[in-house]
């Protein structure tokens, strides 16, 4: 059975992450995605580390699902081929600098005088205009910037960091996706095409807000203050490591207590209420991590688990790779990559019951599917070698 998005086009110019991370989610959905590279190394992430068979694993991870082909845009001819992508296309993708895509001639104005019903996306670093238009950005500046390092510290040693992934780059692509399918949604009733821009610093910003800006979302006075999320979190030391707790209600609490073996604290006035443990927090801490630091781990953890607290290990990544929960929701999928090599991929993680997502093909090789794009175009052989022997296709 097709996915949620079959029978949607997709013309994907991204690089990078923020923009093919979200057009796989579109082609994992069913979309028809067909990707567009420059000749020559195609998207830069194609050669990073962790690399084999020409394929890093860095570009396997945002590009399954996908075709590809390659076009050289500093050429009209390869505008060309770019315009009657779009003819008959649903959805455009770039993450361009500002004026890059205006100046090739595939501009929101240029391609919707092309394709009334086109939903274009715009993925930039901070926004079509403003004074950091045109700076270059990558990930880690764009979480300095939304407060993502701010609050990245942990108690026991309070040095900022950096998130170490790319939190930016990924909050952007989820947006992106999820915009594109509501503009499509609001196509099909009636609204007809639209321009979508996502600056990464916006979408950094609304996904660090929920919980990050719990201490600046109200103004004025007359506030009820208290300790922020980013002010609890952290790992706690056992006898032989760590492990990560997380009680929020009473019972919660008092279940801690007893796994530690400190039932009388139940009955503490000091701990009894959410009040009291706020009030008392330096104190119950202090108490808290001389407790826990007496017990070995995987002890701690069961006796948690027994007593209904919210628990976990701290897992390596190869740790994660063997977790029984994972591997009973069969998270984790094992293919062979024909050029690769055998590799491991995450599943789509929302499970479609009427129309089921998988991935329809692995992430593609530089210009794979070049041939068989244009033919669907109605360019004969002769036509495709015209462009072959000019340079712009391979």
């Amino acid at each position: 059975m097709p996915g949620p998005l079959a029978g949607i086009r997709v013309v994907d110019f991204s690089a990078v992450v923020s923009g093919p991370l979200a057009t796989m989610m579109l082609a994992d959905q069913g979309a028809d995605v067909v990707k567009i590279e420059p000749p020559g190394y195609g998207d830069i992430m194609r050669t990073g580390v962790y690399r084999r068979g020409g394929l890093a694993a860095f570009y396997l991870n945002c590009n399954r699902s996908k075709r590809g082909i390659v076009l050289d845009l500093q050429q009209e001819a390869g505008r060309e081929v770019a315009r009657e992508l779009v003819r008959g296309a649903d959805v455009f993708v770039q993450n361009w600098r500002p004026g890059a895509a205006e100046r090739l001639g595939l501009g929101w104005e240029d391609l919707r005088a092309i394709n009334p019903r086109l939903v274009y996306c715009s993925v930039t670093g901070y926004g079509p205009d403003g004074p950091y238009a045109q700076r270059r950005v990558y990930d880690p500046i764009i979480q300095g910037l939304t407060g993502h390092v701010a609050i990245q510290e942990s108690p026991d040693v309070p040095i900022p960091d950096l998130v170490r992934n790319i939190v930016a780059d990924k909050s952007s692509a989820y947006t992106a996706a999820q915009a594109i399918t509501a503009a499509l949604f609001a196509r099909e009733r009636g609204a007809g095409g639209q321009q979508i821009e996502v600056p990464m610093i916006d979408a950094s910003l609304a996904f660090f807000w929920p919980d990050g800006m719990m201490k600046h979302t109200l103004k004025g006075g007359g506030i009820v203050e208290g300790p922020a999320l980013y002010d609890v979190y952290r790992l706690w030391e056992t006898a032989d490591g760590r492990i990560i707790w997380f009680a929020t209600s009473d019972s919660e609490y008092f279940g801690l207590f007893r796994a530690l073996g400190h039932p009388e604290w139940c009955e503490d006035e000091r701990f009894s209420t959410m009040k009291a443990r706020t009030k008392n927090g330096t104190e119950l801490g202090a108490e808290l991590l001389k407790a826990i630091a007496t017990f070995p781990t995987r002890e701690l953890h069961q006796r948690m688990l027994e007593e209904d607290v919210p628990a976990g290990a701290v897992l390596s990544i190869e740790e994660v790779l063997e977790d029984e929960q994972l591997r009973h929701n069969e998270a984790i999928v094992d293919v062979d990559h024909p050029v690769a090599g055998p590799m491991r991929m995450a599943r789509p993680a929302a499970r479609f019951h009427g129309t089921p997502q998988e991935p329809s093909r692995l992430a593609p090789e530089l210009g794979e599917h070049t041939e068989e794009v244009l033919a669907e175009l109605g360019y004969d052989p002769a036509r495709i070698e015209a462009l072959r022997s000019e340079g712009v296709i391979p």
